[in-house]
């Protein structure tokens, strides 16, 4: 199994970034997926998850209005998009995918590699 992210990079305040996680090995539409974020020096926290079957989403106070989770069912992928894009942001986002949505967000099945959002100032 394997999680791919991708479509971080440098971005400046109030910009824009779309992160994609595709997977292989594994059917997301049989998994509840999610996105993490790690700034430097902090620990590992939730932004946002889908319930696969139900397409219910969830968000962090933090980017609630901001970012949107979606999913690709014909292309097995996860998406993140996020707007208006803060400093704080920064951070390395990883997805992850979860056999419910409780084992997704205390200890997921998989994580991806992680793909580094820098917002400048």
């Amino acid at each position: 199994v394997q999680l791919q992210a991708s479509g971080g990079g440098l971005v400046q305040a109030g910009g824009s970034l779309r992160l994609s996680c595709a997977a292989s090995g594994l059917t997301f539409s049989n998994y509840a997926g999610g996105w993490f974020r790690q700034a430097p020096g902090k620990e590992r926290e939730f932004v946002s998850d889908i319930n696969w079957s139900s397409g219910s989403t969830s968000y962090a106070n933090s980017v609630k209005g901001r970012f949107t989770i979606s999913r690709d069912n014909a292309k097995n992928t996860l998406y993140l998009q996020m707007n208006s894009l803060k400093f704080e942001d920064t951070a390395v986002y990883y997805c992850a995918a979860g056999k419910f949505i409780s084992v997704l967000r205390t200890s997921p099945n998989y994580w991806g590699q992680g793909t580094l959002v820098t917002v400048s100032s």
